[in-house]
Order: structure tokens, then C-alpha cells, then sequence
């Protein structure tokens, strides 16, 4: 199993960049790839896949030297399905307690650190090429395992979250830790909520747990990495969004001068 590039970069220090996608279009993937972006999160959280639609997604990202990341649905079984199909590593909503946060690394790494269910017949093991002890450890130090902080109750059991053996980055979700204080029509740029986020990324530095976080665009994604997240994931359907209406309204603005 080769390295975890992304899990690599930032352990050295390093900003990676990448992009939620929650469609199935591979041949987006591809244009991700070659547009020199280090990973996508494959979001079968909001998204719509099948288990074979998913195993495509990460197969695609594999061959343009994208690191592909899950973000998990809520099913129990959904982390296994994700790093049996090949998942460099899986995303986690809505995890609010230190035992949340264990079970999640109990779910992604095989024994003795966790307590994954083991086949060698699956993708990653190249089909029963790869077994043992050298896949289970192998796979236990590459999978990248990212928890999502998106809840007032996550952010006040941060430090215990963050002190897991086993995650390897905490994740702002912005949008809900805004619905969740009850900041709906303001969202993430209200100053209690951006309060917050300062908070986490201030314990998350002292802690020594990269920040990782969502961006709408380049400036937001600027803006991000210049706070101190190590790991950003653009929302590709804002980014598609954004440029189809500035096509449109470059066209209305050309006929209103004719």
C-alpha cells in the first residue's frame, strides 16, 4: 500500500488543498486531478452514491494521483464499505464526544488499535495479492482518519476529541456549527460563531491536531489557510454554480448593449 500523500504533507507542516464532490462523475474527478488538486472528498454524507458508484469514484481519483478521501454517511457499516473499496480515508460528521471519536478509530483501524473487520479479498489488498500482518499495518498507518466538530457540544469536548490516538485531523463544519448555534440567517461569518472557530483553531495549534475546514472559493480558501488550516476542501457545486452564472450574466450584459 503506498504512503498517504496528504497524511504525509501535513505532518510535515505542509497546506493541502482539495474538493467535495458529491456527485458520480468520474470524468470530474479526472479534471480535478489534472487541475493539480491533492485530494477529493467523495461525500457520501449529502451526496447520492451506490457501494460500486463510490468504488468508481476512488479508482478514478487513484489513477490521476488524487488521495480520496470518504466523507461517510451515517450507516454503521459506512467506514468499512469506504476503506474496503479503497478510501485513503474517511470524514466523519457530527462527532461530539471523546467516545464518538474512539468509535470512529475503532471502526477504520484493523487490531490491535481498532477493531475493522478483515478481508484480503477487497481492492485494497489488490484482491488477496496483499495480507497479514504487513496490509493490517500498513493500513493502520496510512488511513487517514478526520473527525467533523460542527456542533456546540463538539467544540466544548474538543481537547478530548482532539486527544484520540488515531485522528489525525479535526474538521470545522462551519455551515452546521452555524445552524447549530442558531445563526441561520448570518451562518459562519457571525462574530459568536467566528468566536468559536478561533477558539478551535487556537486549542487545535496548542494540541498540535491539524484544523481542516470548507471553502466556497478562492478567497475563502485563502482565507483558511492563512487562519492556519492545514487541509481545505472547496465545495465544487458552489464553484460550478458560481462560474455558470457569471457566464449568463456576461451574456445578459453583452445584449444589453446591443
Amino acid at each position: 500500500m503506498k504512503k498517504n500523500a496528504i497524511k504525509e504533507k501535513i505532518k510535515r507542516g505542509e497546506q493541502v488543498l482539495g474538493v467535495f464532490l458529491g456527485i458520480n462523475a468520474p470524468p470530474l474527478v479526472e479534471m480535478l486531478g489534472y487541475a493539480g488538486f491533492d485530494f477529493v472528498v467523495i461525500d457520501d454524507e449529502h451526496g447520492a452514491f451506490s457501494t460500486s458508484e463510490l468504488e468508481n469514484m476512488i479508482r478514478t481519483a487513484d489513477s490521476v494521483g488524487l488521495v480520496p478521501i470518504v466523507r461517510v454517511s451515517y450507516d454503521p457499516s459506512s467506514i468499512q464499505k469506504a476503506l474496503d473499496r479503497g478510501a485513503s480515508g474517511v470524514q466523519v460528521p457530527m462527532i461530539n464526544t471523546k467516545e464518538e471519536a474512539l468509535d470512529v478509530v475503532n471502526r477504520a483501524k484493523f487490531p490491535p488499535y481498532g477493531n475493522r473487520g478483515v478481508s484480503y479479498s477487497t481492492r485494497p489488498a489488490h484482491y488477496g495479492k496483499n495480507s497479514g500482518k504487513p496490509y493490517l499495518d500498513e493500513s493502520n498507518e496510512n488511513v487517514m482518519i478526520i473527525v467533523h466538530i460542527e456542533t456546540p457540544e463538539a467544540a466544548n469536548n474538543f481537547e478530548a476529541i482532539a486527544t484520540v490516538p488515531g485522528i489525525d485531523l479535526a474538521f470545522i463544519g462551519s455551515t452546521d456549527l452555524s445552524v447549530n448555534m442558531g445563526h441561520q440567517l448570518e451562518g459562519a461569518g457571525h462574530p459568536e460563531v467566528q468566536k468559536v472557530i478561533n477558539d478551535l483553531f487556537n486549542k487545535g495549534e496548542k494540541l498540535g491536531m491539524p484544523i481542516g475546514t470548507v471553502a466556497g472559493n478562492s478567497d475563502s480558501t485563502n482565507s483558511a489557510f492563512d487562519k492556519g488550516a492545514k487541509y481545505v476542501g472547496v465545495i465544487l457545486n458552489n464553484v460550478l454554480t458560481s462560474a455558470l452564472s457569471d457566464v449568463v450574466s456576461s451574456r445578459n450584459a453583452a445584449q444589453s448593449f446591443q
